[in-house]
């Protein structure tokens, strides 16, 4: 019996959005990656962009465990000398762009090749609950009721 190998014209690609209000950062996170990977399809193939495209909405209301709201840090450097800056998390969350936690912590769970960063283009988070993609008809994929550790009240 020989290995499948996928081409480009066995992939086929869903939409799924997936409502992340009260969903554990985490949690949500890995599911995304697997999902934007495509290693929930039976013909995962490593080199292929077999994923489907998702679409997170609420990710303002995305929920931390434990004290990661004050003390998670993220971290970024001006190019300049000494110019290294941060922020929490808790203000990234209540900031300008709370989609961007969201945002990386599925990156980080991606390996860092270029077959990712192409995946990553999959992904749409949006912090609102309205997004610009009902003609894509979108499958709800619901992440809370998968596992009772997913939620956080």
């Amino acid at each position: 019996m020989k290995t499948f190998s996928a081409t480009p014209a066995d992939i086929e690609k869903k939409w799924i959005i997936i409502d992340a209000e009260g969903v554990v950062l985490g949690r949500l996170a890995s599911i995304v990656a697997m999902r934007l990977r495509g290693k929930h399809k039976a013909s995962f193939t490593p080199h292929m962009d077999m994923g489907d495209n998702v679409i997170v909405i609420n990710a303002d209301k995305v929920q931390l465990t434990g004290k990661k709201r004050t003390d998670k840090n993220y971290y970024w450097h001006t190019g300049h000398p000494g110019g290294i800056k941060s922020r929490t998390a808790g203000e990234l969350l209540e900031g300008d762009h709370p989609e961007r936690v969201v945002t990386k912590a599925v990156q980080r769970m991606l390996p860092g090749n270029r077959l990712s960063r192409k995946v990553m283009t999959n992904l749409r988070v949006y912090a609102g609950a309205e997004h610009p993609h009902e003609a894509q008809s979108p499958e709800v994929l619901d992440v809370k009721s998968m596992n009772s550790k997913n939620t956080r009240s």
